[in-house]
C-alpha cells in the first residue's frame, strides 16, 4: 500500500513520481526560456512577467523534489511517521482553531510550493546588487555581527550566489537564535522571540524559515527537528495567547493586536505565520491563513480607498513590511491579496501627495517614534518600492518611479535596508497629474500649488480615530512652503509621540481650565468634504463633532478649509456647554511678533483674524510647556464664543 502524506491524498509509487517530475521539469524548461526571452524585452507585459516568474517557481519547487523524494514530510515538524494505511495525527501544538469549519486540504485554497527566490528580480549587474554583496560579504568577515544584520540576508546571497559560505553565515545565525531561545525555556523562562508582546517574531522567523528553505541541505537532522520545534511553538503561540507555552510551561500573554490588521504588530505576527507555512509546507497553517486571517486582512483594508494608514505616517511605514508579505504569498501561492482591493495601488499616490515639496519630508500624522522629525527615511523608500511590485496600472507604477528618482532618499541609507533597493525602481518616471488628494479611508487630505519645490502645501486629518498609534488631531492643518509654516508641535518633541490636543492646529476646548480629550472609537468618526479646484485649490467641510464622543463639553464642531493663491482660511463653527472655553491654536516654528491684537507674524507665516470681532490673538506666545523638550511657540486666539474665521497666508 502507498504511504499516506502529511495531505493526506495516497501518494503514487515513487517511479511514477519521478515520471511525473521529470516531464513537468522538461515540459516547463521551453515554456520558460520563451516567457522570460519575451517578457525580457517587454513583448507581453507585466502579467507575461509575473506568469514567467510562476514558472520559475514551478520549475524550482519540481527541482526541490529531487532530493526530498526519499524523504517524510513529518520529520520537519516532528510529527510521528504513520505506519501504513494509518491517519496521520497532527500534534496538539499545530491544532489551531480555524473559521468556518474548512478543511486544510480545501480545493480553493492555493497550492503551497517553496519559498520564492530573490533570483525572480535581482539584477546581478546592478549597482544595488554589488552594494548588497559587499554588505554580506562584510557580514561573513566579521560573523554577521553587523547592526540589523540578519540570516535571511545571507540565505538571500546565498540564492544569487550559492557560495557555501553564505550558508554557513545563516546556520549559524539561526543557530545562534534557536540554542538561546532552548536556553531560556531550560532555565524555566521564555525566548527573545516572545519579547515585547511578540514584536519582532516576523523578522525571527523568517530567518528561521528562508535559512532552512534555503540552505537544508547543510544542515542536521537535528538541527531541522530542534528548528521546527521552536517555529512551530512561536507561531502556535501568536494565535493562541491564552495558552502559549514553551518547554510545557504556561507564558500566556495579551494578544494585542492578534485581530487587528491595521496594527503594525498584526504583520509581525503573520509573516512569521506564512514564512513557516511555506517553509514547513504545513497545510494546517496555509488554511488558518486563507480561512481566518488573511480574509479579515482583504476585509479591512477594502475600507481604506486612498491608501495609507489608520496608524499615521509613522507607524504607517510599516506597511512596507504588509506589501512585502502581499508579495511573498502571491509568488508562493499564486493569490494575489493586493489585488482584493485599491489599497496597496492607492498607497503610492498617498505618499507622493504626503511628501512635502521639498520631497525630503512627510506629513506628520500620529506617532513619529523613530524620529520625530518626519524626515524620509528607507522605510518610506521600501514601502513605495513594495508597493510598486503589486500596483494593478501602469500609471501608479510610473508614479512610484518617479517618486522614487525625486526623493532625497536616492538609495537606502543603512546596510540592514540595502537588499529591498534590489527591487526595480522602474524606468518611467511620471509626474502625479492631481494637485488635490483626498486619502478618504484614512480621513487625510493634501494639497498643492504645484509639483515644484517651491510650492506651497497643506495637510488636513479629519477621519477615523480608532488606532493607539493616531493623534488627538482631528480637524487639524499643516502648512508648509519651503518650510514648515505651521506644523504639530509633537516634530520638536525627544520622544515624537506627543498625542493631545494641545500640539496640534486645531481648536482648544477646555473645561473649567482642563482641556477637552478627542476619543478612540470604533463606531463614530468625523468625516471630510473636499471640492477640489484648479491650481491645488479646494474647499473642505469637516464635521468634527464625532472626534469628542465620550464627553459633554463640545456639542458640535464644523470646521471648513479654502485653499487657494497660497492662502489657507479657516472657518470654525461650534457650540460647547457652560464652563467650555475654545482657543483657536496654530504652532509655529519660530517666536512670532504680534503686529496688532488681530494679526502675527512667525518667519514667513502671517496670521490674521478675521472673525468674531472681538476675537483677539493673546501677546503671551506660549514657548512650549505642553511637550517634554518644549515645542517651539503657539499662536492662540482667544475670545470666540461660537467660531473663528482666520486667515494664513505667506508674507
Amino acid at each position: 500500500m502507498s504511504r499516506i502524506p502529511f495531505s493526506g491524498v495516497p501518494r503514487p509509487p515513487r517511479s511514477a513520481r519521478w515520471r511525473r517530475f521529470t516531464l513537468s521539469f522538461f515540459v516547463a524548461l521551453p515554456l520558460l526560456a520563451g516567457l522570460g526571452a519575451a517578457s525580457a524585452a517587454g513583448l507581453l507585459g507585466q502579467r507575461a512577467q509575473w506568469t514567467t516568474v510562476r514558472v520559475w517557481h514551478d520549475v524550482r519547487a519540481a527541482a526541490a523534489q529531487i532530493g526530498t523524494f526519499a524523504r517524510t514530510p513529518f520529520v520537519r515538524l516532528g510529527v510521528r511517521k504513520p505506519a501504513a494505511g494509518e491517519t496521520p495525527v497532527i500534534p496538539p501544538s499545530v491544532q489551531v482553531p480555524v473559521t468556518g469549519g474548512a478543511s486544510a486540504q480545501n480545493s480553493s485554497q492555493p497550492r503551497l510550493v517553496a519559498l520564492p527566490s530573490a533570483r525572480l528580480y535581482v539584477n546581478r549587474s546592478s549597482a544595488a546588487y554589488t552594494r548588497f554583496k559587499n554588505w554580506v560579504d562584510a557580514a561573513v568577515g566579521n560573523g554577521g555581527t553587523g547592526y540589523g544584520f540578519t540570516a535571511s540576508e545571507a540565505a538571500m546571497m546565498y540564492q544569487l550566489s550559492p557560495e557555501t559560505r553564505y550558508c554557513t553565515l545563516a546556520i549559524n545565525i539561526t543557530e545562534r537564535q534557536v540554542t538561546e531561545a532552548e536556553a531560556a525555556i531550560a532555565a524555566g523562562g521564555r525566548p527573545a522571540v516572545s519579547g515585547d508582546s511578540y514584536l519582532e517574531v516576523g523578522t525571527m522567523i523568517a530567518d528561521v524559515a528562508t535559512t532552512l528553505d534555503t540552505c537544508g541541505s547543510f544542515l542536521t537532522a537535528s538541527q531541522r527537528s530542534r528548528w521546527s520545534a521552536y517555529a512551530e511553538q512561536a507561531v502556535w503561540n501568536i494565535w493562541n495567547y491564552n495558552s502559549a507555552q514553551w518547554g510545557g510551561r504556561s507564558f500566556p500573554w495579551s494578544g494585542w493586536s492578534t485581530s487587528n490588521p491595521g496594527n503594525n504588530y498584526y504583520y509581525s505576527f503573520l509573516e512569521a505565520t506564512m514564512y513557516w507555512a511555506l517553509a514547513s509546507k504545513s497545510n494546517t497553517w496555509k488554511n488558518f491563513l486563507q480561512t481566518n486571517k488573511l480574509p479579515a486582512l482583504r476585509e479591512y483594508f477594502a475600507r481604506l480607498p486612498g491608501g495609507g494608514s489608520s496608524e499615521g505616517t509613522g507607524y504607517g511605514t510599516s506597511h512596507m513590511r504588509l506589501f512585502s508579505l502581499y508579495r511573498l504569498w502571491r509568488d508562493a501561492t499564486g493569490t494575489d491579496l493586493a489585488s482584493a482591493s485599491p489599497h496597496a495601488t492607492d498607497s503610492i499616490y498617498y505618499w507622493a501627495h504626503a511628501t512635502v515639496p521639498t520631497m525630503d519630508r512627510f506629513a506628520p500624522i500620529g506617532d513619529q517614534a523613530r524620529n520625530s522629525v518626519p524626515e524620509l527615511y528607507d522605510y518610506h523608500r521600501r514601502l513605495v518600492l513594495e508597493a510598486r511590485q503589486l500596483a494593478t496600472t501602469a500609471e501608479a507604477s510610473n508614479v512610484a518611479t518617479w517618486w522614487l528618482r525625486n526623493i532625497s532618499v536616492a538609495q537606502m541609507t543603512s546596510g540592514f535596508n540595502y537588499r529591498y533597493d534590489l527591487l526595480p525602481a522602474g524606468s518611467t518616471p511620471v509626474q502625479p497629474s492631481t494637485l488635490v488628494y483626498h486619502a478618504r479611508g484614512v480621513g487625510h487630505l493634501f494639497a498643492r500649488t504645484g509639483w515644484d519645490r517651491s510650492a506651497m502645501w497643506v495637510a488636513i486629518v479629519a477621519g477615523p480615530y480608532n488606532e493607539s498609534h493616531a493623534h488627538q488631531d482631528q480637524g487639524s492643518f499643516t502648512l508648509f512652503a519651503g518650510d514648515w509654516l505651521a506644523v504639530t508641535a509633537n516634530i520638536w518633541s525627544h520622544s515624537g509621540i506627543n498625542q493631545g490636543t494641545d500640539v496640534h492646529n486645531i481648536v482648544r476646548f477646555a473645561r473649567n481650565g482642563t482641556v477637552v480629550r478627542q476619543c478612540e472609537s470604533t463606531t463614530r468618526a468625523s468625516t471630510l468634504s473636499v471640492n477640489p479646484g484648479s491650481g491645488g485649490s479646494f474647499t473642505a467641510n469637516a464635521n468634527l463633532t464625532p472626534a469628542f464622543c465620550d464627553n459633554t463639553a463640545v456639542t458640535s464642531w464644523q470646521r471648513q478649509f479654502t485653499f487657494a493663491n497660497r492662502r489657507l482660511t479657516v472657518r470654525d463653527q461650534f457650540a460647547v456647554t457652560s464652563g467650555t472655553t475654545a482657543t483657536f491654536q496654530v504652532n509655529v516654528p519660530v517666536a512670532p511678533t504680534l503686529v496688532n491684537s488681530r494679526e502675527a507674524v512667525a518667519g514667513r507665516l502671517r496670521v490674521r483674524v478675521l472673525e468674531p470681532a472681538n476675537a483677539t490673538i493673546n501677546s503671551n506666545f506660549s514657548s512650549g510647556k505642553y511637550v517634554e523638550d518644549g515645542a517651539r511657540y503657539r499662536i492662540d486666539v482667544t475670545g470666540g464664543t461660537s467660531g473663528y474665521v482666520v486667515e494664513l497666508s505667506e508674507i
